[in-house]
């Protein structure tokens, strides 16, 4: 017994000690940070504040060689992706530089020499500690837990949920992909209360969102309201006071999501892959990116080829090989005064430059709108267009060049008559395609050009067959970097070189995780191929209705998924596209069972808003094709609906829709869905109880959510409505399907 008590003062103070390492080592991830203590660089590991739930972290970020930012960043995403940062233009050093909440409130970051490179504030708060919120949000606090300052009101470049955006505050990118310092590219209110995107370059500003060639009520906007006011909800949803609104693509609860004015000029919705710990795109404002102001810099030219690229007109090379934004200069002296005799005109067609017009003039001849540009020392171009009558503009700068062959006209750039020009150095009207240059890389795209022959021996001369539709035929194929590919062989539906590289451009603009990625493409001859991701678990149909049918958590993940996607196509597209071919077929399963929509963007293109809007050729599957195509009506999306509403209807039949079957009242053949939905519209109106599980498939052995199976019966007669303006809209049909996700 005395040998027990000899040793319990040593016991005691052995847990005395491990409690007190305990509680050191759990300081180094704290969320709260109080008034008198600091953060140190040479910490920066370890020495960090971590909000309560993990998601975020703040403390040091590396941003070169012994160069560090006080930032807040994503704890768990892929890279640590920062949100916010304090110094993004002045790094310090990475010995000697100290973060301090000082006695009188104020946050201060020192350089190793003692310079303050940023403080929170100038005067005294009152702050008793610093703290990161589960918001991502730094704040200070008094002695009363009231905050005093907050992150949130100096955003960098990157929007969170429930983070507002207000009068004086803006977005303002990164100079470049993977860099940190303030670039050109901001997005706020302007003075009218409108939300804008506006490139301010060391040479010119310009906004180029919402599009600058309609008045704001025509953008859908209003400048009517006394308040300017943004913000990004949980859900993904995004509203402000000027009626701009958008859904991500994946709304949802649960989901980490950020609103960041990218590099490049395009503000973008990211939500985070869970699994991958990286982001995907659920939204961005501009998909069309030649439409960015000074994305190509001073006298630069974009170019869909079909994905956006920089080049140079002819004369001119570019000022800094690692930055388009530095755009082209001159190979010719520009402040030598040309006499009309000494100078020629280069015909680049489909180009045009905005802005910067020093004479605009109608009615005109080309004769003498060339005479107007070589009279006048400061114009460096002309642009001239039919449109009933003749066009002319004469450009004293050359910025935001576009060239596309939906512009009516053509640039003609003023040169010395002596300058030799490559014609190879043309950017091209159209013609087979060829891989990426050094000089004209893509951006910001994953497409890239194949030869027929590498596609051929990519499919072993298309030996493996996926699976074949009224576009073409699908070929399994292993690329040389051995990535796994789905190879579309196109049939004879785009006759020309020009029509297949504009459908392109669209697919390959679109992104959404409901899309399948297309990766490349080859338009070689007679050839036209595209190149896709290969989906693991093939096509719905395979699963749906065959003995290895599907679960109905899978089920009604398809069902979601595939409304998503067909809404980002109808409402979030700049160019509205309808697939106008929706079947079970076209939609893949990846390993998680999430569908993607295959096939889409190979329809007739419409433009939004436009009247009489009509496809010439009839596409799609008997059974799920929408009867305005058999009465010759205009299409609209409303087809596409009609086609999703038999999708999901024999999700949960799980059976094909779209045979015949004969009547046993009247022995006349009729289709399988034209009788379903009698029946159950008749079992509904009369009262039966039994009228859900007597729908669903019985080989599900009612393992399924009786509410969930409800909505979407009654969304799918909605939407197999005759009179389609009875149908909702998909996006409506997203909203309803999320309101019953978590019921089980």
């Amino acid at each position: 017994m005395r040998h027990h008590q000899d040793h319990k003062p040593w016991f005691l103070f052995f847990l005395v000690i491990l409690s007190s390492l305990f509680q050191l080592s759990c300081s180094k991830n704290q969320n709260v940070l109080e008034r008198g203590s600091s953060l140190s660089v040479e910490d920066a590991a370890s020495n960090r504040l971590t909000s309560p739930d993990n998601s975020f972290t703040c403390g040091f970020y590396g941003v070169g060689t012994h160069a560090y930012c006080f930032a807040i960043w994503f704890t768990d995403s892929k890279n640590n992706t920062v949100v916010w940062m304090a110094n993004r233009d002045k790094p310090v050093n990475a010995k000697g530089s100290k973060l301090t909440l000082r006695k009188n409130g104020v946050m201060l970051l020192k350089d190793v020499d003692g310079t303050i490179v940023w403080e929170s504030n100038s005067t005294s708060t009152g702050a008793v500690k610093a703290e990161l919120l589960n918001t991502g949000n730094l704040v200070l606090k008094d002695h009363k837990d009231v905050m005093v300052w907050q992150s949130f009101d100096y955003p960098t470049d990157t929007l969170l949920p429930s983070q507002s955006l207000t009068k004086g505050k803006k977005l303002v990118s990164s100079s470049k992909k993977g860099g940190f310092a303030t670039g050109y590219f901001n997005f706020y209110f302007d003075s009218d209360n409108v939300l804008r995107l506006l490139y301010d370059g060391p040479e010119i500003t310009s906004l180029y969102w919402p599009n600058p060639d309609l008045t704001v009520f025509q953008n859908g906007r209003t400048n009517y309201n006394s308040s300017r006011n943004a913000m990004l909800d949980d859900m993904g949803r995004f509203l402000s006071s000027d009626r701009f609104q958008f859904n991500a693509s994946d709304a949802g609860s649960r989901i980490k999501r950020r609103l960041t004015m990218d590099y490049d000029g395009n503000l973008r919705l990211y939500s985070l892959d869970n699994l991958t710990k990286s982001w995907k795109i659920s939204w961005e404002a501009m998909a069309q990116m030649c439409n960015v102001h000074g994305l190509c810099g001073r006298n630069g030219i974009c170019t869909y080829t079909p994905s956006p690229i920089c080049s140079c007109p002819p004369g001119y090379v570019r000022s800094d090989q690692s930055d388009w934004n530095s755009g082209c200069k001159p190979t010719f002296d520009l402040s030598v005064f040309l006499k009309p005799d000494e100078v020629k005109f280069l015909e680049i067609p489909y180009l045009d430059y905005y802005g910067f017009d020093l004479n605009y003039r109608t009615n005109i001849t080309f004769k003498n709108c060339r005479e107007l540009c070589l009279g006048d020392y400061q114009c460096q171009a002309f642009s001239y267009r039919l449109a009933g009558e003749g066009v002319c503009y004469t450009k004293g700068v050359l910025f935001n060049g576009v060239q596309t062959t939906r512009f009516p006209g053509s640039m003609h750039v003023k040169l010395p008559k002596n300058l030799q020009v490559s014609p190879s150095v043309l950017p091209q009207k159209s013609g087979a395609n060829c891989k990426s240059s050094e000089a004209n890389a893509p951006m910001g795209s994953p497409s890239m050009g194949f030869t027929f022959s590498e596609l051929k021996k990519a499919t072993k001369k298309f030996k493996v067959e996926l699976g074949r539709g009224g576009s073409g035929s699908v070929y399994k194929g292993q690329l040389a970097d051995e990535r796994v590919v789905a190879v579309k062989r196109l049939g004879d539906i785009f006759q020309g070189n020009e029509e297949f590289l504009a459908e392109l451009s669209t697919i390959g603009k679109s992104n959404h995780m409901n899309l399948v990625r297309m990766w490349g493409f080859c338009s070689e001859g007679k050839h036209r191929l595209l190149v896709y991701e290969y989906i693991e678990n093939l096509s719905l149909n395979t699963h749906l209705f065959s003995s290895s049918f599907l679960g109905w958590k899978e089920r009604f993940k398809v069902a979601l998924g595939t409304a998503k996607g067909l809404a980002y196509l109808h409402d979030e597209c700049l160019e509205w596209v309808i697939h106008c071919d929706v079947k079970p077929e076209n939609i893949l399963l990846d390993s998680e069972f999430e569908p993607k929509i295959a096939d889409f963007g190979l329809a007739k293109l419409t433009q939004r808003g436009m009247p009489n809007s009509e496809f010439s050729r009839i596409r799609g599957t008997k059974g799920y094709m929408a009867p305005e195509w058999a009465l010759n009506l205009p299409i609209t999306a409303k087809v596409d609906v009609y086609s999703y509403g038999v999708v999901i209807l024999e999700i949960v039949k799980g059976i094909r829709l779209s045979n015949l079957v004969v009547d046993a009242d009247n022995q006349e053949p009729e289709v399988e869905l034209v009788r379903f939905v009698r029946i159950v519209r008749r079992k509904i109106q009369c009262g039966e109880e039994n009228w859900l599980e007597e729908t669903v498939d019985p080989r599900l052995q009612e393992n399924y959510s009786k509410k969930q199976a409800r909505t979407l019966v009654e969304i799918g007669l909605s939407c197999v409505e005759e009179d389609r303006n009875k149908r909702p809209t998909m996006a409506t049909v997203v909203q309803t399907l999320l309101n019953c996700e978590d019921d089980q």
